[in-house]
């Protein structure tokens, strides 16, 4: 049996995040994934100004903004027509922008500081059953061996076997439509220093650059293609994206497709498990919040139980699974909402146009959306 002061299963970024943070503060940590290193989708691609804010102790932050594109600035269109303008280069922040990054990348990041801290992944290893008793977890992989440790940090995404294990709900529901996500190479009229929302009847689209020269594409559409192609991302742009300089597809280098749920655990807290990242919240991409939550959650997950495991009180962990789920339900509220103005019916759409133009000529408004998307209204 192995042992350790705290067991976290998942090494997507949120539970790298809580392994980093326990490790340099002085825990003893041990990391697991079912996953071979590299063989998780990069389905992320925004790292807000909250979390950057969030990984600088922890000595991330640096190689994440070098490797980014820093865009000062969000807008939601419909075709050409601007209806809200977000900007973040005004923000009380060292880093007033949305950093675009694959989460390949930032995973990459979080590895290799994980490494330098002197911890290590075990993978592939699966975990298929928890345990706890009143001193500590036990977990059992699916090559037989067993991990024994004070905590449990469930970070193994939507379908978390701990947090089943645990006999945590994960109320909520699943959106009509499916997902489909695509990295291009493109030419034509698409800014290189903004994210885009594109409302359309079809659905909607959001199109930000990356690093590399790349495009992020995210679009609903009824039915997604397990492999979008360039024809299919081409009629994506075509028929929702800009018109009087069209976007052209010169190349798909990496696509995949996913449904999305808007779901929240019923608590973050069963005893000595603990749950972050995906396996507590899921929602919808518009906005760019999962990855950044579940990341947040990790840091102060980390922290908290950085101090149980010193003198204070286990009470603490209560206050961190009680704080945290009103934040996502808050977040989930946000992207439902969005995702929700984007795809209204086409008789709606003047209205909603119109309501949007006026809104977003307030600066008040303007800046609280720079607040809610930037994450620091979190701080």
């Amino acid at each position: 049996m192995i042992s350790t002061e705290v067991l976290v299963v998942g090494a997507g970024p949120a539970g790298l995040t809580a392994a980093v943070v326990l490790t340099q503060l002085g825990h003893d940590v041990v990391i697991v994934d079912g996953q071979a290193e590299g063989a998780n989708t990069s389905r992320a691609a925004v790292v807000h100004s909250r979390t950057v804010e969030l990984l600088e102790p922890y000595g991330v932050s640096e190689a994440l903004t070098a490797r980014g594109v820093h865009t000062p600035r969000f807008t939601i269109r419909d075709r050409d027509r601007l209806l809200v303008r977000v900007p973040f280069d005004g923000l009380p922040t060292r880093y007033p922008y949305t950093l675009m990054v694959s989460q390949a990348d930032t995973e990459a990041f979080l590895l290799a500081r994980l490494q330098e801290l002197g911890a290590k992944v075990l993978r592939p290893a699966l975990v298929t059953a928890v345990e706890q008793d009143a001193s500590g977890v036990t977990a059992t992989l699916d090559d037989g061996r067993s991990l024994r440790a004070a905590y449990l940090v469930g970070a193994d995404g939507m379908h978390s076997v701990v947090r089943e294990q645990a006999g945590i709900g994960f109320g909520g529901g699943t959106y009509a439509e499916s997902f489909t996500l695509a990295d291009v190479r493109l030419s034509g009229g698409v800014p290189l220093d903004e994210v885009i929302l594109y409302f359309s009847p079809d659905g909607l689209v959001v199109l930000a650059p990356l690093p590399d020269g790349l495009y992020r594409i995210v679009a609903t559409v009824d039915e997604a293609p397990h492999d979008p192609d360039v024809a299919f991302v081409q009629r994506l742009l075509d028929t929702r994206g800009p018109q009087a300089v069209p976007a052209v597809v010169k190349e798909v280098v990496w696509g995949s497709r996913f449904r999305v749920h808007h779901r929240i655990a019923d608590t973050y807290r069963k005893g000595r498990v603990l749950l972050a990242g995906d396996a507590a919240h899921v929602h919808s991409p518009a906005g760019g919040q999962g990855m950044n939550l579940g990341i947040e959650d990790a840091v102060l997950l980390g922290e908290t139980l950085a101090k149980v495991l010193g003198d204070a009180s286990p009470d603490l962990l209560d206050t961190y699974a009680a704080g945290r789920r009103p934040v996502a339900e808050k977040v989930v509220g946000l992207a439902s909402r969005l995702t929700a103005l984007a795809t209204a019916r086409a008789a709606l759409r003047p209205l909603r146009n119109l309501a949007l133009e006026l809104a977003g000529r307030l600066p008040a408004v303007r800046r609280r959306l720079a607040w809610q998307l930037s994450g620091l209204d979190r701080r």
